[in-house]
């Protein structure tokens, strides 16, 4: 994979001048922006592959622009960026779509590291906060009956536990697509789903997560 293209969108100029220096070299940077407004026509504009989004911002804030931008364009990933650590804002924006939280304190290696792995597809957390959101989405609609054996799994929707074998069988998200008849797109959120419910960070977790229960 080339530089992943990146947008950035934050109110504070010292902290876009310090993660554009950060970035610089590392990625395409394709612009940024301060406002909501702004920041939602230049990034249906230019589409880029990632955007590291600013949570709290007047206007309505990251997730005005999150849920603007899915709207239309599906395919940008985003990478919510924080001061923030406290579970509603973590577990909102995540719900909106966000594929990755981090908070401002994080090195500018960790911070590229992240951006590269949600290029990819991945779901990036720290530990301390993907069990946020994994304790926001085992409580929703799970009601675990006595003597179930594997509470972790019970959290699955029958299409996700479907996804996760086939992904235990090393089938591709193309091919997944074409088992169950739906699309490479539907696909990722099943996986970016099933990923924030079990706590892991990319499919190759997964994958052995599903082998050492047998799944395939």
């Amino acid at each position: 994979m080339g530089q992943p293209r990146v947008f950035l969108v934050d109110d504070h100029e010292l902290i876009l001048s310090g993660i554009r220096s950060e970035l610089a070299g590392s990625v395409d940077l394709v612009g940024e922006a301060d406002e909501v407004e702004a920041a939602i026509e230049m990034i249906l504009e230019r589409t880029p592959d990632v955007v590291l989004l600013d949570v709290h911002m007047p206007g309505g804030g990251g997730l005005a622009v999150l849920n603007a931008v899915s709207e239309k364009r599906p395919t940008i990933r985003f990478l919510a960026l924080s001061v923030s650590d406290a579970a509603e804002d973590v577990i909102s924006v995540i719900r909106a779509g966000a594929r990755g939280y981090v908070t401002k304190n994080i090195s500018g290696p960790d911070l590229l590291d992240a951006i590269y792995r949600v290029a990819a597809g991945d779901a990036v957390f720290s530990p301390r906060l993907a069990g946020f959101v994994l304790d926001a989405f085992s409580l929703e609609g799970v009601n675990l009956e006595a003597g179930d054996v594997d509470p972790e799994l019970d959290q699955l929707t029958p299409r996700e536990r479907q996804v996760l074998r086939l992904i235990a069988r090393g089938y591709s998200y193309r091919d997944i697509g074409t088992e169950l008849t739906i699309s490479t797109k539907t696909v990722e959120s099943h996986v970016s789903s099933v990923l924030r419910k079990l706590q892991l960070s990319n499919r190759h977790q997964l994958s052995h997560w599903a082998s050492e229960r047998h799944l395939n």
